[in-house]
């Protein structure tokens, strides 16, 4: 099989089924990589082999757009639009049950109502005893809680996403300033939200979104337990979906 750039040109000279067929071959390592990783989080909930095929599709999609004379790194470009489509297509699907994604909406609405009366991060206990649960059973839906955390917050932080394209500058701001103000607000209220986590948080935030590292590897990073930084991760993410709620329905109606 020939190396990328060849095949990216002759695909793009010919509109070879084969050529294309091969550049396809050649990175649906990438695709399994990127469909691992998320599989990590989402367990049980969806299917290794259908995030394998979402995924497949991002990478024809992005095979297709691609255009190999800018001279950007392909691998970089396609695991975004892989990515991208994974979640644009799990969002689709009603794959959490009904009574997980209630739960999860008490979680975060009680997190919202304390951090609001308290002025401060709630604990563990306050939000069990606003919910009247156990604590042990808060920690646990906490943790929970990250799998339909990661949907929502690599939707806003990866380009392959649909709310994060309304992130993006538009090219040409000229023709809606202000959509092009309102995103520039909601991008600097994302930078603002992150940068109020504590310092471990704002780490894992960093280095598995920005920086894709396993939880696995940032433990290592970070000198502590995978599933000190799951909890880690957990409670970040509440803090910016209490944050970010308003931002996004904002964002639905520029």
């Amino acid at each position: 099989m020939q190396d990328g750039p060849k095949l990216f040109k002759e695909y793009k000279e010919t509109k070879s089924k084969a050529a294309k067929d091969d550049l396809v071959l050649k990175y649906a390592p990438l695709v399994k990589y990127v469909a691992g990783r998320l599989h990590v989080h989402l367990g049980g909930n969806v299917e290794y082999d259908d995030l394998v095929s979402y995924g497949i599709l991002g990478l024809i999609d992005a095979i297709e757009k691609f255009d190999y004379l800018k001279g950007v790194k392909f691998e970089t470009y396609a695991s975004l639009r892989i990515k991208g489509a994974i979640i644009d297509s799990i969002r689709k699907v009603d794959w959490v049950p009904r009574s997980v994604r209630q739960k999860s909406k008490q979680l975060d609405q009680a997190y919202e109502e304390l951090s609001n009366s308290l002025l401060r991060e709630p604990t563990e206990k306050e939000i069990a005893d606003k919910l009247g649960i156990e604590e042990s059973e808060a920690a646990n839906l906490m943790s929970n809680h990250s799998a339909l955390s990661l949907v929502y917050l690599d939707s806003i932080t990866e380009a392959g996403g649909e709310t994060a394209n309304l992130l993006k500058e538009p090219e040409d701001s000229s023709k809606n300033p202000e959509a092009s103000y309102m995103q520039q607000e909601v991008s600097k209220s994302l930078a603002d939200a992150i940068d109020k986590l504590t310092e471990k948080e704002k780490s894992v935030v960093t280095l598995y979104y920005f920086e894709e590292l396993t939880l696995k590897e940032i433990g290592k990073v970070l000198g502590v337990s995978e599933s000190r930084v799951s909890q880690l991760h957990s409670k970040a993410v509440l803090k910016l979906r209490s944050k970010l709620g308003i931002l996004k329905s904002v964002l639905e109606t520029v």
